[in-house]
């Protein structure tokens, strides 16, 4: 299986050299793919054990197979990352959690694999599906949603600055069945000037969106965010590569937030203390998203948009590192 799951994990060395310092315990790798990092934690520190979830069944699998050599210290799991706490508490055996590593996004493998319907380059079904037992698919999305939800997606979440003709375009194809269909929908609704531009395939960006939309990846990098900063012990870290804008604005203002650097509330929240009487909960290691160096970059080009954050929990009673 892990031959069929291979993806090239993005940072390694960053990843570890930010998580070395931390105590004894449990890492929580939240997106465990094909256990890359896993394995390099592992490798790092033998007083470590390691807890690796994944939504997707093949990455479960291919997981498991990489770290079966590391014995009692790995174990992996099929699960949600925005069910952390839940998540943790049936499979984390007791021991206090020192590290949590969310690596966001799709996956090399996932990509690659044509039936997946990842993909603007391969022709298959339109599934999308990071975890195949969801019942909502990208058919559903593209064949369902009104034309104004349609828009508001592809504009949010692609950032596609024709998101209305796409929408528009989609709409009156119905019914699609396959990402070829909807790759030259996409790409027939946006103007040739356009399409000639960046050198990238027109239809990048919506099938982005669509992915996101169909794994609900903005609410559960949400939900699975403020699981994550009440699970770490005093001197854990939280780690998370995003690749995409909208996730890292997102991580940046959440640990804003829980270093007492932010009093805009979270949607749907009331008010927070002002900022003067709050006691931070992190202290933020990562001003700057750490980006993949030049040789990565070469080796691997879909590192190239990574971003890096961190931040390392405060012992609550001190307000202090531990």
């Amino acid at each position: 299986m892990e031959a069929q799951f291979s993806h090239l994990p993005v940072m390694v060395r960053e990843v570890v050299e930010l998580l070395l310092p931390v105590p004894t315990g449990l890492i929580v790798d939240c997106t465990v793919g094909g256990g890359g990092h896993a394995a390099a934690l592992l490798d790092a520190r033998p007083d470590w054990s390691l807890l690796g979830i994944d939504r997707d069944a093949d990455a479960v699998a291919a997981a498991r197979d990489r770290l079966a050599g590391h014995g009692t210290r790995a174990r992996v799991v099929h699960g949600r990352f925005e069910e952390l706490g839940d998540v943790v508490a049936r499979h984390g055996e007791g021991e206090r959690v020192m590290g949590i590593l969310m690596d966001l996004g799709v996956s090399s493998a996932q990509l690659d694999r044509g039936d997946r319907g990842f993909s603007y380059r391969h022709d298959a079904p339109l599934d999308m599906r990071m975890d195949a037992r969801q019942e909502l698919t990208a058919a559903d999305v593209v064949n369902t949603y009104d034309e104004a939800d349609l828009a508001r997606i592809i504009a949010h979440h692609g950032e596609e600055r024709y998101a209305r003709r796409i929408a528009r375009a989609v709409v009156a194809a119905r019914p699609l069945h396959s990402t070829r269909q909807l790759a030259e929908v996409v790409r027939d609704a946006i103007p040739a000037a356009a399409r000639r531009r960046g050198g990238k395939h027109p239809a990048r960006r919506t099938f982005q969106a669509i992915r996101m939309e169909v794994n609900r990846e903005l609410p559960n990098l949400a939900a699975g965010l403020d699981e994550s900063v009440h699970l770490l012990g005093p001197g854990g870290r939280v780690l998370v590569l995003a690749y995409h804008s909208l996730e890292d604005r997102q991580v940046k203002r959440a640990f804003a937030r829980w270093a007492g650097e932010d009093d805009e509330p979270p949607p749907g929240r009331l008010p927070v203390e002002p900022r003067a009487r709050r006691q931070p909960l992190v202290r933020v290691l990562t001003r700057r998203p750490r980006r993949p160096g030049a040789e990565e970059v070469a080796a691997n080009p879909r590192a190239r948009s990574a971003r890096l954050r961190a931040a390392e929990r405060l012992d609550v009673a001190t307000g202090a590192r531990p």
